[in-house]
């Protein structure tokens, strides 16, 4: 078994909880996401996990990717993770609605 950690190792694991991000917030209201701690907490979790994973790609990789927004990655996760009792919803819903379709829609075309 290979068990190689590279570049092609951690996009995967990225688009992977950016795609079960989607899968369970496509056509999610924002009150149904705010009434839905259980998910709530599950999205939080996957936007830590992408930013961990993330930050784990090579600075080549990220280089040649730059029209990606590393830094609004790492600057989610760090909100997520110092202020996580105090997270602004909407934020998050924005971020689920509208940035991860089209984040997970670039990385993917890396694959």
């Amino acid at each position: 078994m290979d068990n190689k950690k590279d570049n092609t190792y951690y996009l995967n694991k990225v688009v992977k909880d950016l795609g079960f991000i989607i899968k369970h917030t496509s056509g999610i209201t924002k009150d149904k996401l705010e009434q839905d701690e259980v998910l709530q907490d599950s999205v939080m979790f996957r936007l830590i996990q992408v930013s961990e994973n993330a930050a784990r790609l090579t600075d080549d990789f990220k280089l040649r990717y730059r029209e990606v927004p590393w830094q609004a990655i790492k600057g989610m996760r760090n909100r997520l993770v110092h202020e996580y009792g105090n997270v602004d919803l909407t934020i998050i819903y924005d971020t689920v609605t509208k940035d991860i379709p089209k984040l997970y829609e670039a990385l993917s075309q890396l694959i």
